[in-house]
């Protein structure tokens, strides 16, 4: 009989070979991402609380299974995507450190957010049971810090494939989420009349592509630009759009009125690193 090892050896075999590992991670982190989007929805809906406050069960169907309400299932249906997701983590962190063909940083950075998840998860269930603001914001802090990981991950597995021409995109990306951000975000400006959860949704979305699209211009940019003076202004850029993006949540803006200030101070020192990294870009591209 075979192995457990020999066992394991094929399961992460057929895993890439059948998909492709690019196509896995690039999947999997299609899954983080949704999960994301979509505890948003339930908060901002007032569906974490649903399900009876039940965790892992909800609130109707066999063994309290299924969900008895449309509020109950945003929250359900949050959960589902969400093991699905843990399932595709787990998957490409075990297909990454059983084969030999995956860059060892990838598998660095992917079983990192394996090891998350399990934490992830307690998180997620604390938020039904206690629904604090502090368990919110860890929850969704650890859900950034591994969709994070994830992008640079699918970064670097799809290294080969990406040109200069990626980099002007990812921040012409940026460039075009950062005024959304602020359009949709809790701020006195009186651009949002009314913090909907559809507003919510829309902010956080837009949140997630401004932080990826500095992460993706850095990496891509050292590799494929010769001017290297885009390296550390797109370095300072991903560490402005997760500054952007913690201040402009609007637990932190309810804080004081004074960090509105702070937040449309760092979204123009961002606008300004975007500017000049696509100056940069296009000198680079037509020399």
């Amino acid at each position: 009989m075979p192995s457990n090892s020999h066992f394991r050896r094929r399961t992460s075999r057929s895993l890439i070979d059948r998909f492709g590992y690019p196509h896995l991670l690039a999947g999997t982190l299609a899954l983080v991402t949704a999960t994301i989007l979509l505890g948003v929805a339930a908060k901002a809906t007032g569906s974490g609380l649903a399900c009876q406050a039940n965790w892992p069960q909800c609130d109707a169907g066999p063994f309290n299974l299924l969900p008895a309400n449309l509020p109950s299932f945003y929250e359900w249906f949050h959960r589902f995507v969400a093991m699905f997701a843990g399932f595709a983590i787990i998957g490409s962190a075990l297909a990454a450190w059983r084969s030999s063909s995956v860059d060892k940083r990838v598998t660095a950075l992917v079983v990192l957010g394996m090891l998350l998840t399990p934490i992830q998860v307690t998180l997620g269930r604390e938020t039904v049971t206690q629904y604090t603001m502090d368990i919110l914001s860890l929850h969704f802090w650890t859900a950034v810090l591994i969709f994070s990981l994830f992008v640079v991950a699918t970064v670097l597995v799809w290294q080969s494939t990406l040109t200069a021409s990626h980099v002007t995109g990812a921040l012409a990306l940026g460039f075009v989420a950062l005024p959304l951000h602020v359009a949709l975000s809790p701020t006195d400006l009186g651009v949002v009349t009314e913090y909907t959860p559809t507003i919510q949704l829309l902010q956080y979305g837009v949140t997630l592509a401004l932080l990826a699209s500095p992460i993706v211009a850095t990496m891509v940019g050292r590799w494929r630009l010769e001017d290297r003076r885009v390296v550390p202004l797109f370095s300072v850029s991903v560490v402005l759009a997760f500054a952007v993006a913690y201040l402009g949540r609007q637990a932190v803006m309810n804080f004081s009125s004074t960090l509105d200030v702070v937040y449309l101070a760092a979204v123009a020192l961002l606008a300004i690193a975007f500017a000049a990294g696509l100056g940069l870009t296009r000198s680079a591209s037509s020399a």
